[in-house]
């Protein structure tokens, strides 16, 4: 079930162009600010394939079996399976299970306000939004204050969630004669569903015994599970069971504690299954390489954004003709990405001339052909439109 309405506002073409020139200096901040981003960003990436390149280097495997005293201090690989000694159990709902970790998710059925917009440019440079609000019953974790919505009559939420969110983590947690880092066992999260049994609930402490039952494979708190209203809440479980795992750490008594490589990063390898640590590296050097890509998108994103609320005010001028203004502002987004683009480069350029220059070498010359490419555009056009002007009679 859901309701909504919409609000419609005005913004004058004088407002606009105000609005548009405050946001110049965030876009010079941006703009700014995306350089050094994209700088570290490089560095950060060499330094962590070179850390990775030296561990790889330098592990060495050891049996789960049994703890060899002279590889203490050494960086080693060990695979086997996990192990608990003892079940975990979530005290409150009597809830027990063989596994590392068992997560609780308790969820409260809630209003939720959902916002969007739609604006239409006027002649004359104004603007005309139409915003609407639509509220929903949803099953949301965490309580949604509903004091915050534009129209909080008759979408009350209740001042607070009845249970929480939890997570209830096994220990010791051991692999062979090895007990895993508190470091460690946070990077198991291969979780399963833990349905809750149909007699759970007979099973509860007397605190919640008679206001809980089980629908679906979860505790429900409310009247009817099929017709839910404001304020019920469900109780839902998932457990992270004993399985095969790989490590690679250094070798600390009987547990195991991070490498420090030289090359500046800590290596602390964790992978679900049985994996050389070869293949583990291997992994973690193309989480490496998705991550530079990421965090480049990232800079390239803020170099154009900032580019283009830079010269932004120039199109919201120019939309006393919004037909005009439209085409303009285009233009000026695709000068921001080629920019942006070129500039991504040179600045990719300019990290790797430390580490690698025949690369930082080779990607300014492709950013050098990219801005002479693009100049030679711009006079070509130049020159079209003035060979097709009329020439005077005389």
């Amino acid at each position: 079930m859901s309701d909504s309405f919409s609000v419609v506002s005005s913004e004058s073409w004088f407002s606009r162009i105000v609005g548009s020139i405050k946001s110049v200096l965030f876009g010079l901040f941006l703009f700014i600010v995306a350089f050094p981003v994209m700088y570290w960003n490089e560095g950060r990436a060499v330094r962590t394939a070179k850390s990775l390149t030296e561990g790889l280097g330098a592990v060495a495997p050891v049996s789960a079996d049994s703890v060899d005293p002279a590889r203490e201090g050494k960086l080693v690989h060990v695979s086997g399976a996990v192990k608990t000694t003892a079940a975990i159990t979530d005290d409150e709902f009597a809830v027990s299970a063989q596994g590392v970790k068992l997560f609780r998710t308790a969820e409260m059925y809630q209003w939720k306000e959902h916002e969007s917009k739609e604006t239409r440019k006027k002649i004359g440079g104004g603007t005309e939004t139409v915003t609407t609000y639509e509220y929903h019953k949803e099953w949301a974790s965490g309580r949604i204050d509903s004091s915050n919505f534009k129209k909080p009559e008759g979408h009350h939420n209740p001042e607070a969630s009845p249970y929480e969110s939890k997570t209830f983590t096994a220990n010791p947690v051991t692999v062979g004669a090895f007990t895993m880092s508190d470091e460690q066992v946070a990077q198991l999260t291969d979780s399963e569903a833990l349905p809750v049994e149909a007699g759970a609930a007979e099973k509860l402490p007397a605190a919640v015994k008679g206001k809980v039952k089980v629908n679906d494979g979860k505790f429900y708190i409310g009247e009817d599970a099929a017709s839910p209203q404001i304020g019920d809440s469900r109780i839902s479980y998932r457990v992270v069971k004993p399985a095969t795992v790989s490590l690679v750490a250094v070798q600390k008594a009987s547990t195991f504690a991070p490498y420090q490589a030289k090359a500046g990063d800590v290596i602390l390898l964790v992978e679900a299954g049985t994996h050389t640590a070869a293949e583990m590296f291997k992994t973690a050097q193309d989480r490496n390489a998705i991550l530079t890509w990421i965090l480049r998108f990232v800079g390239f994103f803020m170099m154009f954004l900032g580019l283009f609320m830079v010269f932004r005010p120039i199109a919201v001028m120019a939309d006393i003709l919004p037909l005009f203004g439209t085409a303009l502002s285009a233009g000026i987004g695709l000068f921001a990405f080629l920019g942006a683009v070129v500039l991504s480069v040179v600045t990719i350029a300019v990290a790797w001339l430390v580490v690698r220059p025949v690369l930082g070498v080779a990607l300014l010359v492709v950013a050098a052909a990219g801005i002479f490419g693009l100049i030679k555009v711009g006079r070509g056009r130049k020159a079209v439109r003035a060979a097709a002007k009329p020439v005077p009679a005389t």
